[in-house]
């Protein structure tokens, strides 16, 4: 596809940038979300937003958990920057809704009348709301009415038969934790496998380093169950789920029951802002991790997640809270030599992949009716 933002339209929406000019409309202060559809973009009639949960945390907390106050907020911030991007946390969430009108150029393969999700941020989709009033601003999804665009560089899904809306839209929210943990646990040598870099059990060279030990980080949240059931079909032969109270233990203990393999071979409760404690944990559990995956939505989590993991393992950061500073910094200062990587939400077929995880665990199902 074309990036060139020559001409009055761009499959990037760079045309709907108010603010600043010439950047992306992810980083644009205020889009425009009036006006006539361009030749490449799509209309959805919106009824649903789903909140980053970092963002839905932040507002929460801002307003005492008064929840016509963070309705409001969520209001102010929409009709402010035309599109729901907080200011605070950066973060924005998604949508569901019903295509509304196609434009002749766009290449999404959508069709007026079908009812989506849409793939992309909401930091970077144009968006007015006319009505929150069915919300009670307690939860992370909203039900509204409104309208949004989606440019001819954006992704939708559409929304399967056989789940509910809300359920739909809980998987596609968080949908590439599961891909892309799939991908680096699939990428990782297995048991016994040699890999050319020091043992963490010998300090020796390459041989009997066992790669298959994933720690997840709020594990009994949505991502952190996907990411679970990822890592097992992907292979990891040691689950270490990391909780941040004895009830999220018994929570995911009994989740894992109800497949045929638990979700985490081990479940720890930590909190995960304190990183000695934090990683003698995991480290008691079967760790240091090969790969350890950060679902939490609350700051400062980053050091532990250093700690917890074996040298030349990789972390991946899914929480919007993370710094990313504060990670890279952290690694230097202890010298930890592992790779970060950040969860950029898209990868292909991650929403096909988090459907099949979904659809395939029992325990991951009783986990998201839990905070649904």
């Amino acid at each position: 596809m074309p990036i060139s933002a020559t001409g009055p339209h761009s499959p990037l929406g760079l045309h709907r940038v108010l603010v600043p000019e010439g950047v992306l409309p992810q980083a644009a202060w205020r889009l425009d979300p009036s006006g006539p559809l361009a030749p490449d973009e799509v209309r959805i009639d919106v009824e649903r937003l789903n909140l980053d949960a970092a963002s839905f945390r932040q507002l929460l907390q801002e307003h005492d958990g008064d929840g016509a106050a963070v309705r409001e907020a969520v209001r102010s911030i929409v009709g402010e920057r035309g599109k729901m991007h907080n200011p605070v946390t950066g973060s924005g969430g998604m949508l569901i809704g019903t295509v509304a009108q196609v434009g002749p150029d766009s290449p999404l393969g959508l069709v007026a009348g079908q009812r989506v999700a849409t793939l992309v941020s909401l930091t970077c989709t144009p968006l007015v709301l006319n009505d929150l009033e069915a919300w009670d601003g307690l939860s992370e999804q909203v039900p509204c009415s409104g309208r949004a665009i989606l440019f001819g560089r954006s992704i939708a899904a559409v929304l399967p038969g056989d789940l509910p809306a809300e359920q739909a839209l809980a998987v596609f929210d968080v949908c590439g934790a599961p891909s892309l943990t799939a991908r680096v646990v699939a990428s990782t040598a297995g048991p016994g496998m040699t890999i050319g870099y020091p043992s963490r059990e010998t300090g020796g060279s390459g041989s009997g380093r066992n790669a298959g030990v994933v720690c997840v980080i709020g594990a009994a949240g949505k991502s952190g169950s996907l990411s679970l059931a990822a890592a097992r079909s992907a292979g990891a032969a040691h689950r270490i789920g990391v909780v941040r109270s004895p009830e999220e233990r018994e929570s995911l203990l009994a989740a894992g029951r109800l497949d045929a393999q638990p979700l985490a071979t081990a479940v720890v409760v930590a909190d995960a802002r304190n990183p000695v404690q934090l990683a003698e944990k995991v480290c008691a559990a079967g760790g240091p991790a090969d790969v350890t995956v950060v679902c939490v939505d609350v700051p400062g989590c980053e050091h532990g997640a250093v700690l917890a993991t074996a040298g030349r393992g990789t972390i991946i950061f899914f929480s919007m809270a993370t710094s990313f500073s504060a990670a890279a910094l952290g690694a230097e200062a202890l010298a930890a030599d592992i790779t970060m990587l950040v969860g950029n939400g898209y990868s292909a077929g991650h929403a096909e992949l988090a459907l099949k995880e979904f659809r395939g665990s029992p325990g991951v199902r009783s986990l998201f009716a839990g905070r649904l």
